[in-house]
């Protein structure tokens, strides 16, 4: 497995800092966040992008996130979708496999909705094929649909496209309504991404994004999954993903160091430099 940082975990600072300092802290390879990427494109270029990739010997296999495509309609609808093809050609330019799109799926649902959810995730799994780009569906644990890794890939499975996989985000597996008996549905062809993270101390049906933690410092029993990850023959991005406000103000490179040691610890790298 390919130990991962992302972009969100340290959201408020540049960039190029970001590569920087994570490469200065022994990462490898980086989580895109699109909108700090796009921000940075404001004023540099797509070569620009893969010089500072380069230069840092880093590779960008993932990017997050795209959402809206789902159940929306009229001109948000539009706008979304839009941003999408954007987004394809922009990871495709820069050789990122895999785009992760959320499962945003809101309440209280029509038969037309759910038909809309289906027919969507063929068109974008359509466009990523045309892009050579894969698509990782979140679940999320709030969502009306798809909320649970059972369902997230009945769906996928449903598509069959091979552009079409699962991001596996250890939040919504577990403040959602997710079993460790849907461990089984994972295989090293539908599984696109991972993303990992800890709770401490806060009930699950509290949680909110805010509260994620560092893996290990909280209260998720990580290892088994990690261990069934590893018997499953899966070998892609395993990322820390978190927006906890806290840990926004701590340096990059800071930032990095510590991650990439739990990160390093939990996927039984440690010894990894």
């Amino acid at each position: 497995m390919l130990p991962t940082l992302s972009q969100v975990c340290t959201l408020h600072a540049p960039f190029e800092q970001d590569l920087e300092d994570f490469a200065a802290g022994q990462c490898r390879s980086v989580e895109l966040w699109l909108g700090k990427l796009e921000t940075y494109l404001q004023t540099h270029t797509v070569d620009d992008v893969r010089a500072l990739l380069d230069k840092h010997e880093l590779a960008a296999p993932v990017a997050s996130y795209q959402g809206g495509l789902l159940t929306t309609q009229g001109d948000a609808r539009h706008e979304h979708w839009a941003h999408f093809g954007k987004r394809l050609e922009l990871c495709r330019a820069l050789g990122v496999q895999t785009l992760v799109i959320a499962g945003d799926i809101a309440g209280p649902l029509t038969q037309q909705d759910l038909e809309r959810v289906r027919m969507s995730l063929v068109q974008a799994a359509e466009q990523a094929t045309a892009a050579d780009v894969r698509l990782a569906l979140e679940f999320q644990a709030n969502a009306a649909l798809a909320n649970n890794l059972q369902s997230a890939a009945s769906l996928v499975a449903d598509i069959a496209s091979p552009h079409l996989g699962l991001c596996l985000d250890l939040f919504h597996y577990y403040c959602g309504p997710s079993k460790a008996e849907d461990w089984g549905y994972l295989t090293p062809h539908n599984l696109f991404h991972v993303q990992v993270c800890d709770l401490l101390g806060v009930a699950r049906e509290l949680a909110t994004d805010a509260d994620r933690i560092l893996p290990g410092d909280g209260d998720f029993l990580l290892s088994p999954l990690i261990e069934h990850l590893g018997s499953i023959g899966y070998v892609g991005p395993v990322s820390i993903e978190l927006m906890n406000h806290q840990i926004w103000q701590i340096s990059p490179r800071n930032f990095g160091e510590i991650a990439m040691t739990a990160l390093r610890k939990l996927l039984g790298q440690a010894g990894m430099g």
